[in-house]
């Protein structure tokens, strides 16, 4: 969550760049966008790193989210990341005018 004062602010601009097909940023931008919140167990172990990938959308101009969760048999918490439901719904707007 952004402190208040941010609000006075106006947000930049919403024009991410869609990472290239077939890639493991493409599979985890696409399962954020159903509303997924993902964790590395969820996303899949036998895979590199899920923060790997949310930093490469991050600079591609998406704005994940992440916070600390606990997770059964894990001594500590793991980074959950998902897309705020605004940007969702631009980004199912923007889907249905093309």
């Amino acid at each position: 969550m952004q402190p208040t004062q941010f609000e006075l602010l106006a947000r930049p601009a919403f024009r991410p760049t869609w990472p290239a097909s077939n890639t493991l940023p493409a599979e985890a931008l696409a399962r954020l966008l159903t509303g997924e919140r993902l964790t590395q167990p969820a996303f899949g172990t036998n895979r590199w790193r899920l923060a790997a990938y949310i930093k490469q959308l991050k600079y591609l101009g998406w704005p994940v989210e992440a916070t600390l969760v606990r997770y059964p048999e894990r001594a500590y918490p793991i980074a959950q990341y998902w897309l705020p439901n605004d940007i969702i719904m631009k980004v199912r707007a923007l889907q249905s005018a093309a």
